[in-house]
């Protein structure tokens, strides 16, 4: 008992004379924080008498914690992204340029394309009332973000997929493209997307994240959402994002599976606009309540006929049917396929809404800029007829070199590590982040081949060789 309370009669109301609510001694502590006016039915913290949704305005200094965690949005709370009143701002504006991020994202070496391997692929739009396509990029207003990302990633003129692709999208007609990988088919829906979100700004994707979060919780509900077959391509496509969003106020996240769920899910809560996501990971997310999709204007299928090879089909369904997804007409939706067979087809039934058909070379074969060789090489040969073919090209030229399984990869990449060549390898067995460093380290030329078990996107190989049996020749 304090020991200004000592020798005092007990109070036959219980606690009214020695108790913590006490109006007669409240005085006494008013400077350890509590409230002058509190009445006999406040706790210390004056939480109210709600759960975990009651408000935190007495906690603290001053009520700053008024939302549980995220800060008052006039503050520019831990969110930012969301809480910088970019309502009240032009997202078509860009932001003040950063030489580091610049630096990062413009430099490397699979900036550029080729793009005059692309001039004698064949084209056919189908449907009705079809836009005409384009010849350069400034054919078509995409604003001065855009315009200005284009130039940095040396991006000289549109591929045959983006000047048919990108008029279509702007003009907000669903798309069901076939096109093979390496067309330039990311940048064909990203261009569009992205400017349309920068002329439109977040709408009430923001007004819905404000809020969510003034309940402690932190759902993102993004404007834009990318599905794709693997993590290695979910990560392409978000590096790719991540350079057309630059000096922009949107925010490009990925996530996939593999990796630390955790880690996602702080970066997620950072703000999302746009985001690129495995089938099986955004079920995941969409479980946990951090992702939304009730304000998603945009969806893109990338590689649809693959996933669906991969068995994805059911949670491709629980997503764009089952849950708050707006439905088509109300959303505008793409799909992309290298091939078109019946099951694409009903997806795209199902899915698209009065939608344009583009034919990009000829449907299911290999991409047109690949010069393909067969050579019958007995097993004992196998390795000398590679270092053959290596020498041919070069120690640094950028080699790829597909195997059968997991062990094969290993056991090829410790005989070219001793036989000089930098090398590195990725399969199954690897962890996500020793495949993505694999990966970064052949991108970068520190280790110019790569042993693969799995199909992976990336540009500008001289040379692809396949130890493989060929049982599908």
């Amino acid at each position: 008992i304090p020991p200004h309370l000592r020798n005092r009669e007990a109070s036959k109301q219980g606690f009214d004379s020695g108790g913590w609510s006490s109006r007669r001694d409240k005085d006494a502590y008013s400077s350890f924080g509590a409230r002058s006016d509190r009445d006999s039915k406040s706790s210390f913290f004056d939480r109210g008498t709600g759960s975990r949704g009651g408000r935190y305005e007495e906690r603290g200094r001053g009520g700053d914690y008024d939302r549980s965690g995220f800060g008052r949005f006039d503050r520019g709370g831990g969110n930012s992204r969301w809480c910088d009143k970019s309502d009240e701002d032009d997202w078509s504006k860009p932001l003040p340029p950063s030489e580091r991020l610049e630096q990062e994202l413009f430099s490397g070496s699979n900036t550029g394309i080729n793009f005059e391997k692309y001039d004698d692929i064949p084209v056919e739009a189908t449907g009705s009332n079809c836009p005409p396509h384009i010849e350069s990029f400034s054919d078509v207003d995409m604003g001065e973000i855009i315009m200005g990302n284009i130039e940095l990633t040396r991006y000289t003129r549109p591929t045959p997929v983006q000047k048919h692709a990108i008029p279509i999208i702007k003009e907000k007609r669903d798309l069901m493209a076939c096109a093979q990988t390496g067309s330039g088919k990311t940048a064909a829906f990203l261009l569009p997307i992205l400017s349309q979100i920068y002329a439109d700004g977040p709408g009430d994707a923001l007004r819905a994240m404000k809020e969510n979060g003034r309940y402690g919780r932190r759902k993102q509900y993004p404007i834009s959402l990318v599905l794709a077959p693997t993590r290695e391509l979910a990560v392409q496509i978000y590096e790719e994002a991540r350079k057309f969003a630059y000096r922009s106020r949107v925010r490009p996240c990925v996530v996939y599976g593999g990796a630390d769920i955790g880690q996602q899910i702080r970066d997620l809560e950072r703000g999302c606009h746009l985001l690129v996501a495995t089938p099986g990971r955004l079920v995941d997310m969409m479980e946990r309540g951090k992702i939304g999709l009730d304000f998603c204007k945009y969806l893109v299928l990338d590689e649809a006929d693959r996933m669906l090879d991969m068995g994805f089909e059911p949670q491709i369904r629980r997503i764009v049917e089952q849950d708050t997804m707006p439905p088509k007409g109300v959303r505008h939706t793409m799909m992309f396929s290298a091939t078109f067979p019946k099951e694409i087809q009903m997806l795209a039934r199902d899915f698209l809404d009065e939608y344009i058909f583009l034919a990009v070379g000829r449907v299911g074969s290999t991409s047109e800029n690949i010069t393909q060789k067969v050579v019958w090489v007995e097993e004992p040969d196998k390795r000398s007829f590679l270092l053959d073919l290596l020498n041919a090209t070069g120690k640094d030229s950028l080699t790829l070199v597909f195997v059968e399984t997991k062990k094969g990869a290993d056991a090829l990449e410790d005989f070219l590590y001793h036989e000089g060549y930098a090398c590195t390898s990725i399969h199954g067995d690897r962890s996500q982040r020793d495949r993505e460093e694999a990966l970064h380290q052949f991108r970068s030329g520190k280790s110019p081949i790569l042993v693969a078990t799995a199909v992976s996107e990336i540009q500008r190989i001289p040379g692809l060789f396949s130890c493989c049996k060929g049982a599908n020749l």
